[in-house]
């Protein structure tokens, strides 16, 4: 080939290169821009980790972000699965690629991962398809860094300087995106805290002053002291349910994944929940499938939900009423169903019925609550990839509805 035609190739390779390279840049202007429009988190890592693989060329993308408190990086969103025993995967900050990204917050390629030292081993227990090459950039915001971004396994050939570029381009939007989002979410529920606070507070306030007039009588001491103790109950249990329901929808409850029999855990909450039914004169009945196989999930969990729904059902039932608490296969699902003849519920607060403190406008203040019970049921049930709906009639009844798979998905995942 003559010099001129070599001179002629080159130029024309570096004009396709660069009209490749300003195409993903358009891309990713396309892409940055709709990360600013979900302030919903789970939505906004799983729209980067798809822009990542997208822009890098790569077989799949994974994010990862890093909790203080027990010092380690969770994967939090992927491009396929994440196949785990957990509800999040743990990599450790040191002696691992995506620790040593987030640690030196810079760029890393690396060639061959399971040759290389920093590779975490472990990883390749969890995904199905073996890491080959990996690209990470650090997730950073002006003063921190949050996490990570690794793209994995370059589609054809090897990845590039370019598409470091790239994913660091979009690695600092991702950041500010990721921390607007938390920030919005912290101030929301915060705000909801600070105002569910207020109530019992105030009651507690006005309590303690009223004991320190010397006028009032022994009766009406007594009175305010049991008014003491129900907002300190109150308060107690609001706290708690909060933390509770914070965690469940940060991810940061580990899920334990082990095989449950529904059967006994109905008849345990049963037994639980029998004196309080008995002390309101409802009877607690029962309609089991004894044949169902045990599912897998976690226990404490579905626990909590059961006594969650439960305990509704008593509380918001009439002298002399009952609860059925039914459990039969749907296809390849278990059914529970916790049923009541109690008050019911209004159709226009069903749609608000799972939201965070909502309760229902003519029960409150009749009967006491923090709003927080169901919120935490339909978390629980979403973590078991669940579903859960609720059918009611004032005066009539309400009946909760439950389906829960039995066993975990074995599709294939990424570390």
């Amino acid at each position: 080939m003559s010099p001129k035609k070599q001179n002629d190739l080159l130029t024309t390779n570096n004009h396709n290169s660069v009209d490749a390279l300003l195409k993903r840049y358009d891309r990713l202007l396309e892409m940055t821009s709709d990360l600013v429009s979900t302030l919903e988190l789970s939505t906004l890592l799983q729209m980067i980790v798809d822009a990542a693989k997208e822009l890098t060329d790569s077989q799949a993308a994974a994010l990862l972000l890093y909790n203080s408190q027990r010092n380690q990086l969770y994967f939090e969103a992927a491009t396929v699965p994440l196949r785990s025993d957990d509800t999040l995967i743990a990599i450790p900050p040191e002696n691992s690629v995506a620790g040593w990204i987030f640690t030196h917050r810079e760029p890393l390629l690396v060639d061959d991962a399971p040759e290389d030292s920093r590779f975490f081993r472990e990883v390749d227990l969890i995904i199905s398809d073996r890491s080959k090459s990996i690209l990470g950039v650090p997730l950073r915001t002006k003063d921190k860094t949050i996490g990570v971004i690794e793209a994995v396994n370059k589609l054809e050939g090897t990845f590039t300087e370019q598409d470091k570029h790239v994913l660091e381009a979009l690695a600092a939007q991702a950041a500010i995106a990721i921390e607007n989002t938390r920030l919005f979410k912290q101030s929301d529920i915060v705000a909801e805290m600070v105002h569910e606070l207020r109530t019992p507070l105030s009651a507690l306030s006005a309590a303690v002053h009223l004991l320190q007039r010397p006028e009032l009588k022994d009766e009406q001491r007594s009175k305010i002291r049991q008014t003491l103790f129900n907002e300190v109950q109150r308060l107690n249990e609001l706290t708690t349910n909060f933390l509770e329901l914070s965690r469940l929808e940060s991810g940061r409850v580990r899920f334990e994944r082990e095989p449950v029999l529904l059967e006994g855990l109905v008849r345990e909450c049963i037994e639980i929940m029998r004196l309080q039914a008995d002390s309101v004169g409802v009877n607690l009945e029962t309609d089991i499938d004894r044949t169902l196989s045990p599912l897998m999930g976690d226990r404490n969990q579905l626990k909590r939900l059961l006594l969650n729904l439960i305990t509704n059902a008593i509380k918001y039932n009439q002298k002399e009423g009952w609860v059925r608490i039914s459990l039969q296969r749907q296809d390849e699902d278990a059914l529970l169903m916790v049923a009541d003849n109690g008050k019911g519920i209004p159709a226009k607060s069903i749609p608000n019925l799972f939201n965070r403190f909502y309760r229902v406008p003519d029960q409150e203040g009749l009967i006491s609550g923090t709003g927080l019970g169901l919120a935490i049921a339909k978390r629980i049930v979403l973590n078991h990839g669940g579903t859960i709906e609720v059918d009611s009639k004032v005066g009539k009844g309400t009946t909760f509805k439950v389906i829960l798979p039995f066993g975990l998905s074995e599709d294939s995942a990424l570390h």
